[in-house]
């Protein structure tokens, strides 16, 4: 596309970003609208006539009122809010916002990691009651652990990249017993591990059990689609240490929720971190509350909130804008298959 596009942003404005963008096309027009942060929201249709790209977060409910949309980039890793619009009859295409998150996800898994080592949980608890207890538990150090990723995206080749720095034995779980290099998937400059040369002992999938069977920490890194939900259950994890801790920024639904409820309450494992949940918010009754093995936060692993999130979201639509200008393949692009839902 050599003509000025006309954008449409749905997001918080950024004006240095734009001006960026203009350096590309001089005589683009950039409109802003309202950031749609929920299903089910409309812009003014007078906004969306003549729009060639939108960049949103979700996209508008009255999608029908443009006219010559050739490319949505979203800003969440995850895209099934598009995915019931008629994009591939349309050829629109559409990039996602995956990468952004690698960065604050993987240093909270950095921070679980550290808080099981340490304690931090009874630490804390002793504060509030005034216990003085220097037991050999509070003192150990991660240096040398095996730590282990099932599934091996931007987020575990973060976390990897860590690790190394940290001493820790990686390892890695994919389907094919590989770490592919990684091409046009947006990461932060300095981060990850494009390459996959970080790990030191990649596993396929025939080989679970050795895998599972040496960790100290498994982190759950795998996408959720129907071939990994339920993908984690008791033959896995009993395969782990009873030392073991398990570590869930992915989706909570890859892991078997009653069989997961099982394992904290019987103590197979020494204990579990978990980002994500089986519902949204997770039920006041529901059983994970009450463990005393299991620390839980709130899906806020990826740092929406945080102003870098913005930054980086749009560091990826520059990029794209200068690759389509170009004729360059769009980082992040969804494949037709990927846009069926499959």
């Amino acid at each position: 596309m050599t003509s000025s596009p006309t954008i449409l942003v749905s997001l918080a404005p950024d004006e240095a970003a734009f001006s960026r963008i203009r350096e590309s096309w001089p005589d683009c027009e950039i409109r802003v609208g309202p950031w749609l942060e929920d299903e089910g929201m409309e812009i003014s249709p007078e906004l969306m006539k003549g729009v060639d790209f939108l960049l949103c977060e979700f996209p508008p409910a009255n999608f029908d009122d443009f006219d010559q949309l050739k490319w949505i980039q979203v800003t969440s890793a995850g895209y099934t809010q598009i995915l019931d619009l008629p994009l591939l009859e349309q050829g629109i295409r559409v990039t996602n916002g995956l990468g952004t998150f690698d960065v604050p996800i993987a240093e909270w898994n950095i921070l679980m990691m550290l808080l099981w080592e340490r304690d931090l949980l009874t630490l804390i608890d002793n504060q509030k009651n005034k216990v003085w207890d220097r037991d050999s538990k509070f003192q150990r150090d991660v240096f040398g652990s095996t730590i282990g990723f099932y599934g091996y995206g931007g987020i575990a080749r973060e976390t990897a990249r860590l690790a190394k720095a940290m001493n820790l034995e990686t390892w890695v779980l994919t389907r094919d017993g590989t770490a592919k290099p990684r091409t046009n998937i947006y990461r932060v400059d300095g981060t990850g591990d494009p390459e996959g040369t970080l790990p030191d002992r990649i596993f396929a999938s025939s080989q679970i059990e050795e895998f599972l069977s040496g960790l100290d920490y498994l982190f759950v890194t795998l996408p959720l689609k129907p071939s990994t939900e339920g993908l984690i259950g008791e033959r896995e994890l009993r395969m782990l240490k009873p030392s073991a801790v398990l570590i869930n920024p992915a989706r909570a639904k890859i892991i078997e929720e009653d069989v997961f409820v099982r394992c904290l309450k019987e103590k197979w494992i020494r204990g579990a971190s978990l980002d994500v949940h089986y519902a949204y918010p997770l039920p006041l009754e529901h059983p994970l509350w009450e463990m005393p093995n299991l620390v839980l936060t709130p899906h806020i692993s990826g740092s929406a909130a945080s102003k870098r999130f913005l930054e980086r979201a749009y560091d990826i639509f520059e990029q794209n804008c200068r690759r389509i200008l170009s004729g360059e393949p769009l980082i992040n692009e969804l494949s037709d298959a990927q846009l069926r839902g499959e």
